[in-house]
């Protein structure tokens, strides 16, 4: 049988997950795989196409994840299948000591979508922390400074480096103690949850650069040590939050004002998830470096760094390098990755999100649990309070939500404190969107009767 035709119109569970088939692999996975792993939930994976997944006891989902915003184009686009078979038939590796054109596209490609005017010259890795890894040495190499700003509630890998940046949970640092030194850790300018006063003018944005400014730079930073900012343009991990329209321009003629770089992850939150190529140009601002990975091909492992010029070229032959960077199946992969989602899955994801923002906007109204509605395109967050007027963080009911949604076919992950996020695919129509929210509004509405709030 086509496993393809066991979809239905309406989310099917015909097993109680975990089934028999998920428990055994359960089982085994147990004896054999690292226990590091954050697994939410026991989801054991069958197939999947475009938005949704089968399970291996045949039940299936909408995916409102896409493996952390990394399924851009769906899951096993037969475009995206097919030219990673291609690729496979003519070479599977050649090192980054050599050529290849594929490699060479991509990189031309990157400079045409690039967040910067100026020309880019790019380094290719095999994930997003690596790419971070590449952006830390190449602001040291460039600029000759030893130290950086990082922000609290910022994810951005776990090697060493880029360790050091990540403070969205202490679980992620604890006994690795010590990592990369000279990073200070400011603010992120969350308007939901403030610890910072706000200025008598402007927004919140203002007060975290007057405070890096006034306060950072005056006690325990000298402004003229500090290579780079290292930002992501919407939050990831520490809870889908869009800072406020003044934070970045502000942040821009900062980093200018003291010869600065400025670094964008766009790990998440880049590659058509908000509805532009990259969540930075949302505010009109183009940084030095930008990192990327997740979505750009589609769930073939890859992560890119790609830099002014002006800076790239500082670097000389053997300062950085790795075995698999580029590596001509994640090119391929990321090559039709690009022209998919430019071929309408990027206005597709405003659209969608769009319709998205205004169903749990309508939806908050009748759920006290339902503190905030954030985001931008297909990278939304729905943060959850025990109390709108306090804004206590409601972690448990949240957790409630997740497992229901499970249970009843959406796939879902949490972020942040209490938050939800939702990073569908960006093919993602409005017939499964209906569909996931209809699921969605019943596991709210039970984890709210569960705690009394209804």
């Amino acid at each position: 049988m086509n496993k393809q035709r066991n979809s239905s119109s309406r989310a099917r569970i015909v097993t109680p997950p975990p089934g028999p088939n998920a428990r055994k692999l359960l089982a085994r996975d147990k004896k054999v795989v690292s226990p590091s792993y954050p697994r939410d939930y026991p989801f054991v994976m069958d197939h999947g196409r475009g938005a949704e997944v089968w399970d291996v006891d045949r039940n299936r989902y909408i995916d409102w994840a896409a493996g952390i915003a990394v399924a851009a184009t769906g899951h096993s686009h037969p475009k995206l299948v097919a030219a990673i078979q291609k690729q496979a038939e003519q070479f599977l590796h050649i090192s980054s000591d050599y050529y290849h054109e594929s490699m060479i596209r991509l990189g031309e490609r990157i400079n045409e979508i690039a967040p910067m005017k100026e020309k880019v010259g790019v380094f290719f890795a095999n994930s997003g922390t690596e790419a971070v890894e590449a952006a830390i040495k190449l602001a040291r190499y460039a600029t000759k400074r030893q130290r950086f700003i990082g922000f609290l509630g910022a994810f951005h890998g776990r090697s060493m480096g880029s360790l050091s940046f990540t403070a969205s949970k202490y679980v992620q640092q604890e006994r690795f103690f010590p990592t990369m030194p000279g990073v200070v850790h400011v603010p992120f300018p969350d308007t939901y949850r403030p610890v910072l006063e706000m200025p008598r003018q402007g927004d919140y944005g203002d007060a975290v650069i007057d405070y890096i400014e006034r306060v950072i730079f005056q006690s325990i930073l000298p402004p003229d040590e500090v290579a780079a900012v290292l930002v992501e343009p919407i939050q990831g991990e520490g809870g889908y939050i869009v800072p406020p329209p003044n934070f970045f321009p502000r942040l821009r003629e900062m980093c200018d004002k003291h010869g600065i770089l400025l670094i964008a992850d766009e790990i998440q939150s880049g590659v058509g998830r908000t509805g532009k190529w990259w969540a930075i140009q949302h505010w009109g601002v183009e940084p030095d470096i930008v990192c990327i990975a997740k979505g750009i091909a589609s769930g073939v492992p890859l992560g890119l760094m790609a830099a002014r010029q002006s800076i790239m070229k500082k670097w000389v032959a053997g300062a950085h390098g790795n075995t698999y960077g580029g590596n001509p199946l994640a090119c391929q992969a990321a090559l039709t990755t690009l022209d998919l989602i430019e071929d309408g899955m990027m206005d597709n994801a405003a659209a969608m999100g769009e319709f998205i923002m205004d169903a749990l906007a309508e939806m908050q109204v009748r759920h006290p649990s339902m503190g905030q509605v954030r985001g931008k395109g297909l990278m939304l967050g729905v943060e959850f309070v025990q109390d709108k007027a306090t804004k206590q963080p409601a972690r448990a009911l949240r957790e409630e939500v997740v497992q229901y949604a499970f249970q009843h076919g959406l796939i879902m992950l949490g972020c942040g404190r209490s938050t939800l996020r939702i990073a569908p695919p960006l093919m993602i129509q409005k017939p499964l969107v209906e569909e996931a929210l209809e699921i969605f509004e019943d596991a709210v509405t039970t984890a709210e009767k569960k705690h009394k709030m209804l």
